[in-house]
């Protein structure tokens, strides 16, 4: 049985999706209000934060997948990630199954150093803090060999469905809104973004192999990596027209967190958005020659078809 806690996000039904096409038909579906993506598929309703409904959601499960999504809202993830973790940890200490981690790079500091899987983790924002103490808390484990685990580590998304993240939110659901697409403070920095998709199967892919545990991991993205400017100027060389953007100057979106709370729970993350953001993922690439990663090209190809934009 693999288990994946936090199963209807995007990222959680493309996993589960992977899972039963390569790799096992028994499947549990864990979460407040677990959907089936397949007939076969067992759901179990659970609330993470209570340890004891954590460890009856993993009886007999052999490797779980912890992919849950937590309100945008910072005070929430510096006070549950680490309780989700530790009930996490002790459910599959309780059950003897394997952990695996998807995780984000909000942990790392906002700069323009190459992040790897040696990058210290050590955001002064409230959501990075979060981030930071699970991992850590996950790392102690796997160092006390208290648990077989691994950590997944992706950055910013972006893809088809129900995607959610920044390059979706301001270009591609503007972009269906018939709205002008809207990049934060500059378009000529370097971006690393990964095609959900992607992530998934990369996810299950490591889940599945034996020699991975013990370790982080950096799920694999396009080396060739594009600016906002590129990016915005190859959807409009597939649609054929040009796309007409706005860039949002710091003080424009400051002003506007003061009424969007949204907005203002992603203020940690722009300087980001100012430098160029390199995610490094070849470690992945040289373990896993054979994994094809979706094109920058490819993936808003992918995307414009399922939004309908034309």
């Amino acid at each position: 049985m693999q288990t994946i806690l936090g199963a209807n996000g995007v990222i959680g039904e493309a996993l589960a999706k992977e899972l039963r096409k390569n790799y096992t038909q028994k499947i549990k579906l864990v979460g407040r209000n677990p959907q089936k993506t397949h007939a076969d598929d067992l759901l179990f309703k659970s609330d993470l934060l209570d340890a004891k409904s954590v460890g009856k959601a993993l009886e007999n499960t052999e490797i779980t997948y912890l992919t849950v999504g937590l309100p945008y809202d910072s005070k929430i993830w510096l006070r549950d990630w680490v309780r989700i973790m530790e009930n996490v940890i002790a459910g599959c200490k309780q059950n003897a199954c394997k952990l695996v981690y998807f995780d984000n790079t909000y942990a790392y500091a906002q700069d323009s150093t190459i992040q790897t899987e040696e990058t210290a983790l050590l955001s002064k924002g409230k959501k990075g803090r979060g981030k930071k103490l699970a991992a850590e808390l996950l790392l102690k484990a796997i160092a006390n060999k208290e648990i077989e685990a691994v950590i997944c580590r992706a950055p910013e998304f972006y893809g088809p469905g129900k995607t959610k993240g920044l390059t979706n939110a301001l270009v591609f659901d503007n972009l269906r809104k018939a709205k002008k697409p809207k990049v934060f403070l500059k378009d000529n920095v370097v971006r690393t973004l990964i095609f959900t998709p992607d992530a998934s199967k990369a996810m299950a892919l490591i889940g599945n192999t034996t020699s991975a545990y013990g370790q982080t991991w950096h799920l694999p993205c396009d080396d060739n990596r594009l600016t906002y400017k590129e990016f915005i100027a190859e959807i409009g060389n597939q649609l054929g027209r040009p796309i007409k953007y706005d860039i949002l100057s710091c003080c424009v979106l400051k002003i506007t967190s003061l009424f969007n709370k949204n907005l203002k729970e992603t203020q940690e993350l722009l300087p980001r958005y100012a430098i160029d953001n390199i995610f490094e993922s070849s470690k992945f690439k040289n373990k896993f020659p054979d994994f094809n990663v979706t094109s920058y090209q490819e993936g808003v190809r992918i995307i414009l078809e399922d939004y309908k934009i034309t």
